[in-house]
């Protein structure tokens, strides 16, 4: 097992609210801090696509997750008061799931308007580990480039495009083929997914 990491994700109004749902169910037990933050449209997705009653105001995460989580603080999206805006915070990576392109193309561009792409911006700049998770289709030659951008960067550009050949009996285990794979380049272990022709 490794060490307790502390962790940073960023939530956006992308489609795809069930990867960062599952994503933070199985990243969180693993984590001695996760400092979360999400965006206004990325709550209305969420209230949308999962049914859930979630709202900055009256945050559940351990409705949302099925289960209690207190290692998790929510941050403002607008505050930049807080430990991930700035290089000085030591963490062990950030996540953004899902990442809308606009954001996306904020981050490639250097427009740090909120703490998602400021946090992302800090990454960077200290050269400690990003992972983008877009999903958006098809992809524009704009698109195409801010994450050409990104990659070049040193981001990891991790597309939610989730994996048939272990047949899925849900759509729960169908979104965490791509949750398996963030966990996996974010250095956690999981067992929810096997290594391909690896006897287990």
């Amino acid at each position: 097992m490794h060490s307790k990491k502390k962790l940073v994700v960023g939530i956006t109004g992308a489609s795809g609210a069930i990867y960062a749902q599952r994503f933070l169910k199985f990243a969180a037990p693993q984590c001695e801090r996760i400092y979360l933050t999400m965006s206004e449209q990325a709550f209305q997705v969420a209230r949308t696509e999962l049914k859930i009653p979630i709202s900055r105001e009256q945050f559940d995460l351990a409705g949302w997750l099925g289960e209690p989580i207190d290692n998790t603080e929510l941050l403002s999206e607008r505050d930049f008061f807080t430990p991930p805006a700035s290089g000085s915070f030591r963490h062990d990576g950030m996540v953004i799931v899902p990442c809308s392109m606009g954001t996306v193309g904020r981050i490639a561009n250097g427009i740090s308007n909120d703490l998602v792409t400021r946090a992302a911006d800090v990454c960077l700049k200290e050269r400690r580990p990003l992972v983008v998770v877009p999903r958006e289709m098809p992809w524009n030659v704009i698109m195409l480039r801010n994450l050409t951008t990104l990659a070049e960067a040193g981001t990891t550009v991790l597309p939610a495009c989730p994996a048939w050949y272990h047949n899925p009996n849900s759509l729960e285990e169908l979104a965490d083929t791509v949750v398996a794979r963030i966990l996996q380049v974010l250095g956690f272990e999981q067992n929810l997914m096997k290594q391909w022709m690896v006897e287990n």
